[in-house]
């Protein structure tokens, strides 16, 4: 007999809850109700809306999720009351629903702090995506915003308020910031690097009041008898559960808040649930999304009878990265077991805080602190989790000067029990049957158990038990690029560099056997093009390259080609867009303005591209490189040309490094923008290569990205004059396609360098490889060898020639018929079309 279940709350532990009752079976017919105007979405990375400022990323429920199950999902839609005795539910909109099991995924509501005046205009929490979005609208006219608390939150909203352009201040009650996470020692570097980072912290202040602003629509009035006055404030004080609705049906509630449950995350109606901030559980509410997607597990395996797994408590340690700083906790970081012993580590220099807390008897690990670099997190974690016992020197954990244990701890002795994946309470036994069962890549293994799709944090141990497992079983974990070179992309790159070896039969000759593959000849085109940047379509070369690369154009859905010339900086003149615009006309082109501030021209046949690149190399046009894995744009603002809040000439610097960087063969697409200050209107932040203009001069920021895992850039460097930016950069790309894997982009290639950001760091600015002279001449030879493909191609019959639709004609096939989907000009007059053969004389 069909049950029903109501689950009151839409956001990711709710959704968690519903995801785990349909992976369970059964008959149940499930109601859902959000109080939000959308599906669930992640919170976790909320601030990750501002990269793209679409909700889309953040979307948690699978495409057909809720059709395929027959869930009746209501969004935007409240419930405001719980009938415990008639089993109902009533929603703001008046819908009633009767349930059978009802789970109340509520969670919290952001804390505000009665100051008087906190009610003003320009005031927001920072909760949910309609905040950021009221957040980004009050920008516009702001210049200084401060967040009122210096929590995980606290600081995630700075980085925001940060990344909008304003004068950023963060006020804090506390003496440090992450009063919670870290202790003192490791909040006063945090401070310092954050501060360094263009944000002024406050901490220690108590406001009184929020009056009118001097100068500012705001004035804060603190306890101290000083001031700060701001545009706008986001209050980010803390939580408290939202269990009015529980509060108000007559569910038991904690003296302080939250709703009572027990070990199987049942209320003290026994039909009743509660999971995530606001369940009370043993006088504890848990903030964080690993508590509440086990709380999730527990509820759903207990409402469909198929487990008596118990919440017991979790653990709050947890990894992040605020405003580029890496900060971890672990268990009890402040030491407060009766008998607990400390060993610190600082160095001021690397600007590296790190704390162990050991058992009195030093035999094992309660807790750490970790800020600047917390590489050792996972190690640490597993120790203090599954009580290993400690080498005989603790210190050797956080030690860098000595072979520590934390290093030495293979996965191997980790027990099946532990906990790698926190998020989705993942545990090493579960890699290892998914592994046993068939996963032998790590996508799959993801895919299989859900481990590394939270936070992400445990990629890399995640990474390491699949491997050490596949070993167990007998197979050899095989790092080579194909099964035609025995090799990495990395050496393939040295071999070619150190033995000059200049094509890919010689290198198949020297170091490889058989005849290639469609992995290792394009990555293989791609090394010798970096190297020595021959023309691609050299007949040696030509048969490596995949079809983008062959046709020197984008190849799209229907079969034809998309056209985009270079336009450096997004500067062109009325007479070239004009150009632009007959090309499109005579050849039928449907046009777009793309996002790097070019012009697409799409729908070309093949053997029309010669024609066309003849008439825009007329015009002094050039390849944009659109179709290779290579330099793509570099987007710009106008600057100080134009704009009022412009303090540098974003336009020409953006013009003077595509220039430079153009034809750079690369692992993957490379995109970079230039803003021409911190109101960030060209979107740097979020480029393989940002550069951001300053009073100073330049700050630098490295490895973000869009596209399927958007990423935000770090700061890599502050107010570098013109010089050192461009060496700084020189460096950067020829150390990327140096040391990267094959299609791996910057952002991921930082993650996976030992020593990340800090590292990468060392090797370009401080250079501590002593390789920085051998990379400037690396990229000078890149540059000094450019050429437009283009234009190499039109002046040779022989390459025009292979655009030709028969090898002995220079006619079409009339049975080939292109039919576009989307409709925008209208088809060409007669006199407006010509013959090709025509275009490439008179260009010749």
């Amino acid at each position: 007999m069909t049950q029903q279940l109501v689950v009151v709350g839409n956001g990711p532990v709710g959704h968690r809850v519903v995801e785990q009752v349909v992976a369970a079976g059964g008959d149940w017919s499930i109601t859902v109700f959000g109080e939000e105007p959308r599906v669930a979405y992640d919170r976790v990375h909320l601030t990750g809306w501002f990269e793209q400022r679409s909700a889309e990323p953040l979307n948690m429920v699978a495409p057909g999720f809720y059709e395929e199950n027959a869930i009746s999902c209501h969004v935007g839609d409240k419930v405001v009351a719980v009938d415990l005795a008639a089993k109902t539910v009533t929603s703001a909109n008046g819908v009633v629903v009767h349930y059978d099991k009802l789970v109340l995924a509520t969670g919290s509501f952001p804390f505000v702090p009665p100051v008087p005046g906190h009610e003003r205009d320009n005031c927001f929490v920072y909760r949910t995506i309609e905040d950021l979005e009221a957040i980004t609208a009050a920008s516009e006219g702001a210049k200084i915003g401060t967040v009122v608390g210096g929590g995980l939150l606290g600081l995630e909203a700075a980085k925001a308020l940060h990344d909008l352009g304003l004068e950023t201040h963060v006020v804090e009650f506390a003496p440090r910031l992450m009063a919670v996470q870290v202790d003192d020692g490791g909040g006063a570097l945090l401070k310092k690097k954050i501060e360094e980072l263009g944000v002024c912290v406050h901490t220690s202040k108590n406001t009184q009041q929020i009056t009118d602003g001097d100068g500012a629509v705001h004035k804060m009035c603190f306890a101290d008898e000083t001031e700060l006055n701001t545009d706008l404030i986001v209050f980010s004080a803390g939580i408290r559960p939202q269990d009015e609705l529980a509060r108000s049906s007559g569910l038991a509630i904690g003296e302080r808040g939250g709703i009572e449950v027990n070990n199987f995350c049942q209320t003290s109606d026994s039909d009743v649930y509660a999971v995530g901030e606001n369940a009370l559980w043993n006088g504890r509410i848990f903030g964080l999304i690993a508590p509440g997607n086990t709380m999730a597990q527990v509820a759903a395996e207990h409402i469909c009878g198929t487990g008596v797994t118990e919440f017991t408590g979790a653990d709050m340690s947890t990894k992040l990265k605020l405003m580029g700083v890496d900060v971890a906790s672990v268990g009890d970081a402040h030491g407060k077991t009766e008998g607990a012993l400390n060993y610190t580590y600082i160095n001021e220099v690397e600007q590296v805080y790190k704390k162990i807390v050991v058992s009195a008897d030093k035999k094992h690990l309660l807790g750490a602190v970790l800020v600047g670099d917390a590489e050792e997190y996972g190690n640490l974690l597993q120790f203090a989790l599954n009580q290993i016992e400690l080498p005989d020197q603790p210190d050797a954990m956080i030690l860098p000067s000595v072979d520590g244990a934390a290093s030495a701890l293979g996965v191997d002795a980790l027990p099946d029990t532990a906990t790698i994946c926190s998020c989705n309470n993942v545990s090493k036994g579960d890699l290892v049957a998914a592994v046993a069962g068939g996963c032998c890549q790590l996508g799959d293994l993801k895919s299989e158990t859900t481990a590394a799709t939270g936070c992400g944090g445990c990629t890399a141990l995640v990474t390491q038990v699949m491997n050490a497992e596949l070993e167990n079983l007998g197979y050899e974990v095989n790092t080579d690029i194909c099964e035609h070179f025995p090799y990495t992309r990395q050496d393939l790159y040295s071999l070619i560099r150190v033995e000059n070896i200049r094509s890919f039969d010689e290198l198949l000759d020297q170091h490889g056997h058989g005849q290639g593959c469609d992995i290792c000849k394009p990555a293989v085109a791609s090394i010798l093009a970096t190297c020595w940047n021959d023309y691609v379509l050299e007949k040696e070369h030509q048969g490596l390259q995949d079809t983008n690369d062959r046709f020197l154009a984008n190849m799209q859905k229907d079969g034809t080609y998309s056209v985009v010339p270079r336009v450096p900086g997004g500067e062109i003149t009325p007479d070239k867009l004009i150009v632009l615009g007959e090309v499109a006309k005579k050849y039928d082109l449907y046009t777009k303005i793309t996002g790097g501030q070019r012009v697409d021209l799409f729908g070309a046949r093949m053997e029309q591209l010669p024609v066309i690149w003849a008439e825009l190399i007329d015009a002094g046009f050039e390849t944009g490189h659109a179709y290779g894995k290579s330099l793509r744009t570099v987007k710009s603002c106008v600057g100080s040309t134009w704009c009022r809040y412009g303090v540098q000439d974003s336009v020409g610097m953006a013009i003077d490094l595509e220039d430079r960087y153009k034809g750079l063969r690369s692992p993957h697409k490379l995109k970079m923008a230039v803003s021409g200050c911190t109101r960030e209107c060209a979107e740097a932040q979020c480029k393989d290569v940002g550069v951001i203009a300053t009073e100073k001069g330049w700050n630098m920021y490295v490895c973000g990205n869009g596209g399927m895992k958007p990423r935000h850039a770090d700061l890599f460097a502050t107010d570098l004059d013109d010089e050192t930016l461009v060496r700084y950069i020189d460096r950067f790309f020829m150390f990327y396609v140096r040391t990267a894997d094959r299609l791996q982009r910057t952002s991921v290639w930082m993650e996976n360098l030992e020593g990340g950001l800090e590292y990468l760091q060392k090797v370009i600015i401080e250079d501590s490889l002593g390789i920085a002279t051998e990379l400037e001449e690396q990229m000078a030879a890149v540059v000094g060898t450019y050429q437009c493909e283009w234009k190499t191609t039109i002046e040779d019959p022989e390459k025009v020639a292979r655009f030709n639709h028969f090898v002995n004609s220079d006619a079409t096939d009339d049975n080939v018929v292109f039919v576009r989907e989307r409709e925008q000009i209208r088809p060409a007059t007669a006199e407006e079309k010509c013959d090709p053969a025509d275009v490439l004389a008179t260009a010749s």
